[in-house]
């Protein structure tokens, strides 16, 4: 303690802070006492966020710090965070910082966005390659030179490499090997430049917006309308579009077209996807065309199963157009919907008729 005392009675006045009230103190003098404070609590401390001039005024006073008493460090202490309460909340200064403050609620099309905008390149083109399918990758890819496809299978996933060089034809696969071997030499910038022109080509592929063509997509609407609401359609599509509506009436299936479509060997798993309520009201009222589907259904069924069906037609009665319409419409929907699930196929109707064949 002596040699303590000895050692601060030696010190210039200017460094014994214990003879000079907080107030009196700089600015730069009290932040070296903050950054003493918590640096002694093991806070990180972000100084290098600091311009430079900043943090060299900074290491000078810190070496030029003598002794501080606790009063001086108490009230420098409470100064500080009396001016920190009252500047309530501090956003991080520029594009770059706060983009960095958010990065984790953000999309990755608004992180790309907004990084593009400010020049900034901390994404890896290369990660964001290596997620994208080995299908689509390779074509993208099928037309680059033999050295260019060599650096790009050099830098992605082993297993993502060695299915792509198993998609290439067996002279450019041997090739791109070959000029994997002379890849050493590439400098940095010329890699990290075709990864992101690669990237930049992948991100134009945009998802499609629908999974099926208008084709499919108008002709599965009409497949659960009104026969009076399709065919009205049809005949408008037929004077704008000719060619569109007869692709239209290609995809279109109507309870009419199941003797054509439907095969034989199929017509007992439709029955079991129908309730058969529905089902009755559907043979029951179907007339010309939709009749022959009704024929054709108790024809590819059990004899057993086929009269009474039709014991239960004759016992229901007359049906209503509406109601009889509305149930073809049912079976036509629990075709559909065994045909997405792979449950049946519909077929032309020349494979049908050799289906009904005798072998």
């Amino acid at each position: 303690m002596r040699a303590a005392a000895t050692a601060a009675d030696q010190m210039p006045a200017s460094l014994l802070f214990s003879e000079r009230p907080a107030a009196a103190l700089s600015g730069i003098e009290k932040a070296a006492i903050i950054v003493g404070v918590l640096a002694g609590e093991g806070a990180d401390l972000p100084l290098a966020d600091l311009p430079e001039p900043d943090q060299h005024r900074l290491v000078v006073q810190l070496g030029r710090m003598g002794r501080v008493d606790a009063a001086t460090t108490a009230a420098v202490v409470a100064e500080f965070c009396a001016e920190v309460e009252r500047s309530g909340l501090s956003f991080p200064p520029g594009l770059p910082a706060a983009l960095e403050l958010l990065k984790e609620h953000l999309s990755e099309s608004v992180m790309r966005q907004i990084r593009e905008a400010i020049g900034q390149t901390r994404s890896d083109p290369w990660r964001d390659i290596g997620a994208v399918p080995a299908e689509r990758l390779a074509a993208a890819i099928a037309g680059e030179s033999v050295e260019v496809a060599a650096i790009i299978l050099s830098k992605l996933p082993v297993p993502l490499a060695a299915d792509l060089i198993g998609r290439m034809p067996g002279p450019r696969a041997r090739a791109v090997a070959h000029a994997v071997s002379l890849t050493a030499a590439t400098p940095p910038g010329v890699v990290e430049r075709i990864g992101r022109a690669l990237a930049a080509r992948l991100s134009e592929v945009r998802p499609k917006a629908f999974e099926t063509g208008p084709v499919q997509r108008i002709g599965a609407i009409l497949n659960v309308s009104r026969a009076a609401t399709r065919d009205s359609v049809l005949d408008g599509l037929t004077e704008t579009d000719a060619d569109f509506a007869a692709e239209v009436r290609k995809a279109i299936f109507t309870f009419a077209d199941i003797p054509a479509r439907i095969a034989p060997r199929d017509v007992p798993r439709i029955l079991r996807a129908v309730d058969q309520p529905v089902l009755l009201r559907a043979l029951a009222g179907a007339a010309g065309a939709e009749a022959e589907a009704a024929a054709y259904i108790l024809a590819n069924i059990s004899q057993r199963m086929a009269q009474s069906l039709r014991d239960e037609i004759e016992a229901l009665g007359k049906v209503g157009a509406r109601d009889a319409e509305a149930a073809m419409t049912e079976v036509v929907a629990a075709i559909r919907r065994l045909e997405e699930e792979g449950e049946l196929r519909l077929v032309a109707a020349a494979d049908s008729e050799a289906e009904a064949e005798p072998a």
